[in-house]
C-alpha cells in the first residue's frame, strides 16, 4: 500500500511539469509576437515577459526540488529523487537552448541575408529535440518507478 502522501507528491510533480510545458508554450507565442514587433522592437514588453517566465521557472523549480527531496528523505527513493535531478538539469539545458533559438531567429529576422543564419537555427532545434526525447526517457522512468508500488 503506497501512501496517500506520497502519491500526493507524486501528482503534484507532474502537475508542475504540466505547468513547465504550459510555461514554454507562453514564452514561444510571446517570443513570436515580439518578433512581429521588428524591426523596431518592443524590448520593454518582451523583457517584462521574460522576466515572469523566470519567475514561473524558477517557482517550478523549486517546488520540484522540494518534492526530490521529500522522496528522498521521507520516502527513501532516492531512485525518484535522481530522476528528479536528471530531468532538472534537462530543463535547464531545454531553456538554454530555448533562449539561443530566440536569439537566432531574431537574428535572422534582422539579416535575411545571412545563410547562416538559417542552419544556426536548424542546429539548435534539433538539439531541443534531442534534449525533449531525453526528458520524455526520464519521465517515463520517473513514472514507471514511481508507480511500481501500487
Amino acid at each position: 500500500m503506497v501512501p496517500t502522501e506520497f502519491k500526493a507528491l507524486i501528482q503534484r510533480f507532474y502537475v508542475l511539469q504540466t505547468e513547465r510545458v504550459e510555461a514554454y508554450r507562453l514564452f514561444e507565442e510571446g517570443h513570436e509576437a515580439y518578433l512581429r514587433t521588428g524591426p523596431h522592437y518592443d524590448f520593454d514588453h518582451y523583457r517584462q515577459l521574460v522576466h515572469e517566465i523566470t519567475q514561473a521557472f524558477c517557482g517550478i523549480s523549486k517546488e520540484v526540488l522540494e518534492i526530490k527531496e521529500k522522496l528522498h528523505q521521507n520516502f527513501d527513493r532516492p531512485d525518484l529523487s535522481e530522476h528528479i535531478e536528471k530531468l532538472q538539469s534537462k530543463e535547464k539545458q531545454k531553456l538554454e537552448l530555448t533562449a539561443k533559438l530566440q536569439l537566432a531567429k531574431q537574428r535572422a529576422q534582422d539579416h535575411p541575408e545571412d545563410e547562416g543564419c538559417q542552419e544556426k537555427i536548424q542546429e539548435i532545434k534539433q538539439d531541443i529535440i534531442k534534449t525533449k526525447e531525453a526528458l520524455s526517457e526520464i519521465m517515463q522512468d520517473f513514472k514507471y518507478d514511481s508507480e511500481e508500488c501500487d
